[in-house]
């Protein structure tokens, strides 16, 4: 079985609704207790959002591996993160294929990219060079096997954003919400390919057990996604609130296809309003995350 792949429209889409539901609190404690040249390894980093949100408010020279089994995907990762660069202001320059400079005002980004199957990782990991471990949207993904492992050869910071924990809340309610999110809850709890059952919503408890066992202190905060046509917090929110919804809806109601015949006809009911609602401007969503943070060694 192969890991779970995402496509480079849906990762565009979502990328500002990330990026406005990560705690920045929980970000801010991790780059405190990063050394002054960090150096970061981002696991699962497609086309590098987490680099976009989080190099900024490292705010000095910082050197990223970004991780993935997709090559198409690290691909596209130097050519956005380039072109975001470029449209603020900063200088770009290309030393080598494998490498991209970001010369932002606090000092240079250094980012390389890793082609690597994440089902063996920590063993294909260059984790004895790396200040911190981070990733987003991956630890729902993974078995406890797999954390397991993880947690055992790491000596540094650890930290895991958008990790999904089940508090999805559609307005208005429908009937059929809870048959929906039932249905949700049990794909997202199929094997991903990491080697057993995905923790899903039980990342945030799962990691923070994990972790704890190995001496690390551990710290989680809330990172809703929150998608409404109306009030949204940035104009960026607000433009793709529609796309988003339906994406979101559309996941939802074939994951509950996957779901015993009984309950079909309502299932599709459930579909149909909720297009509706999308292409009338009347539906929002709020779909809970948490973000986890574990530092080595005990609080003194």
């Amino acid at each position: 079985m192969t890991t779970e792949e995402f496509d480079l429209e849906w990762l565009d889409l979502r990328e500002p609704f990330d990026a406005f539901a990560r705690n920045e609190a929980l970000a801010d404690a991790l780059v405190a207790v990063l050394p002054a040249r960090p150096r970061l390894l981002d696991l699962g980093a497609g086309t590098g959002s987490l680099l976009r949100w989080l190099a900024p408010r490292i705010g000095r020279a910082q050197a990223w591996t970004l991780v993935d089994a997709d090559r198409l995907l690290l691909e596209a990762a130097f050519d956005t993160i380039a072109d975001r660069a470029e449209q603020v202001g900063y200088a770009v320059t290309v030393p080598n294929k494998r490498t991209l400079l970001v010369h932002a005002p606090g000092g240079a980004w250094r980012i390389e990219t890793l082609v690597a199957d994440l089902v063996e990782a920590p063993q294909n990991l260059p984790l004895p060079n790396t200040d911190a471990v981070v990733c987003s949207a991956l630890c729902d993904l993974v078995s406890r096997a797999w954390l397991a492992r993880l947690a055992a050869a790491l000596r540094v910071p650890f930290y895991a954003s958008l990790n999904v924990d089940g508090r999805d809340r559609w307005m208005p309610p429908h009937p059929a919400d809870a048959a929906i999110a039932a249905a949700f809850r049990r794909d997202q709890a199929r094997d991903k390919g990491f080697g057993g059952t995905a923790l899903g919503p039980a990342a945030t408890a799962a990691i923070a057990a994990t972790f704890a066992a190995r001496g690390f202190t551990v710290r989680s905060a809330p990172s809703d996604w929150l998608a409404r046509p109306r009030g949204a917090a940035h104009p960026l929110l607000r433009e793709h609130a529609g796309r988003f919804l339906t994406e979101l809806v559309l996941g939802h109601a074939e994951a509950a296809r996957a779901a015993p015949p009984r309950g079909h006809a309502r299932r599709e009911a459930w579909l149909d309003t909720r297009l509706d609602q999308i292409a009338i401007g009347n539906l929002a969503a709020r779909i809970g995350h948490r973000d986890v943070l574990a530092l080595p060694g005990k609080p003194a």
